[in-house]
């Protein structure tokens, strides 16, 4: 079986993502971030109708994710 397979590279807050999406149905994609090419990590995928919109959804996760950590450093 050959699955399709994209990959974007992201810098969000400094530091730099790997996110691999993957078609799992014929309007349904998977996104997940790799350390490595093809091994990801235990983050929770996330999906979408097309590929740019799942990666889109968990790149604006990782937005939310490190604007939290950093309001909670800034409160301590």
């Amino acid at each position: 079986m050959n699955t399709a397979t994209r990959r974007f590279e992201e810098s969000i807050a400094g530091r730099a993502y790997l996110i691999e999406v993957a078609s799992v149905d014929a309007n349904r994609w998977r996104a997940c971030i790799v350390k490595a090419p093809g091994v990801p990590t235990a983050l929770m995928p996330f999906y979408g109708p097309t590929a740019d919109e799942a990666a889109e959804l968990l790149r604006q996760w990782l937005v939310r994710a490190h604007a939290r950590a950093a309001q909670s450093v800034r409160a301590v």
